[in-house]
């Protein structure tokens, strides 16, 4: 990648910094990618799946086809940075890197529109609601597969504490399968010096909170890997009042789909359990999450293969993360595979969802680099 366009990129991905759009809302997001496909001569539909964008590159006589996936939301992070372009949208930022895989993803789209060197179609798929919204599901069932034909699906996310540029390709599980946890624990309130005469659902709740932590050591096989996390708890506005309410949200996550389905059974009888004891009633949701993200063999060789082409460093020795990705839904409609890329140093706090957390502008050409080229040997 020649200078002119990484300043190009860090301008565009410092801009999607400076104005990040949660989950669901990633209209202007959408508006900006739009404007630089535009920029590009890329042609694009927009609107697929909500705020969803799909830019499509053909070239030659080949009928093969290949998708890359990048995502556009942000997070309700209050971010702490000081950098310049930092989040001009308060509680709102790029605390994912979002903003720089969309970028980089603009900047595959440069380099393979100016390549002559390939045949052809590239699709590049700008997801929105990757942070628990089901974006790839909606995706998905507006025709993404059959709008935009592609025999196989690639991505990645940038990863802190990796060196920078380095992509990391693994052999079996990438990213665990996660659901979100939503407990509303409904009991009868009264006055806080007479306990007696309510039905304390703050009470019920720690207790709650305590037993869901036995599940891991107890009801999973020790050779599994699971988390189970309650990250919210909400109750009461008085100090000297029990609420008639308390609402709880988690997270649970996996490395085997199966392994998810015993946790979830725990969940619900450890919930019921507690409601008998306290006298409270417990609504358990699990509303939605995502499947293991396990990359198909012979696309996972490919992105290795097309890392080392384009003399990227590259590594198969990575653990799987306990993070979920949404990009594992694509992978149940479409063989594919998912790295990867270090963001560099993550000490100071630079951690993913963290808000002291920035994207690596110095990666841009390694990751527009490395889409560009598993597209390229995708397509041969």
């Amino acid at each position: 990648m020649d200078n002119t366009l990484h300043v190009r990129l860090t301008g565009w991905r410092r801009h999607l910094h400076a104005n990040p759009e949660l989950t669901l809302h990633e209209g202007r997001t959408a508006a900006f990618v739009q404007t630089c496909l535009r920029e590009l001569g890329v042609p694009f539909v927009a609107g697929v799946g909500g705020h969803g964008v799909v830019a499509t590159i053909s070239r030659g006589q080949s009928n093969r086809c290949v998708g890359l996936r990048a995502d556009m939301d942000a997070l309700p992070i209050m971010e702490t940075t000081g950098v310049a372009y930092a989040s001009g949208n308060p509680g709102v930022m790029h605390a994912c890197g979002h903003d720089g895989h969309t970028t980089s993803l603009l900047g595959a789209a440069a380099l393979l529109a100016s390549d002559t060197s390939w045949s052809g179609t590239v699709q590049f798929v700008f997801q929105p609601a990757e942070e628990g919204g089901g974006g790839a599901r909606a995706m998905i069932a507006d025709g993404l597969f059959d709008r935009f034909p592609m025999e196989r699906v690639f991505g990645y996310h940038n990863w802190p504490g990796l060196e920078a540029g380095t992509v990391a390709v693994h052999d079996g599980p990438v990213m665990a399968a996660g659901n979100r946890l939503w407990f509303t624990v409904n009991g009868h309130g009264g006055h806080a010096g007479l306990p007696h005469l309510t039905r304390d659902p703050m009470v019920a709740s720690a207790h709650l909170l305590l037993a869901l932590q036995s599940i891991v050591s107890r009801s999973v096989d020790p050779l599994d890997a699971a988390v189970v996390s309650i990250a919210m708890m909400q109750a009461g506005s008085a100090a000297n009042q029990i609420p008639d309410t308390a609402v709880m949200r988690g997270t649970m996550r996996c490395l085997r789909n199966e392994v998810g389905e015993q946790v979830e059974q725990a969940i619900r009888r450890i919930a019921a359990g507690v409601a008998l004891s306290f006298g409270v009633d417990i609504d358990v949701q699990v509303p939605y999450g995502n499947p293991v993200t396990q990359n198909t063999p012979a696309e996972r060789d490919l992105a290795a293969e097309a890392a080392a082409a384009a003399g990227l460093k590259l590594r198969r020795d990575m653990a799987p993360a306990m993070a979920g990705e949404d990009f594992a839904w694509f992978l149940t409609h479409r063989p594919g595979a998912f790295v990867w890329i270090g963001n560099g140093p993550s000490d100071g706090g630079r951690e993913l969802h963290n808000a002291n957390y920035d994207f690596n502008d110095a990666i841009l050409p390694a990751a527009s680099g490395y889409l560009a080229a598993v597209a390229k040997r995708a397509l041969r």
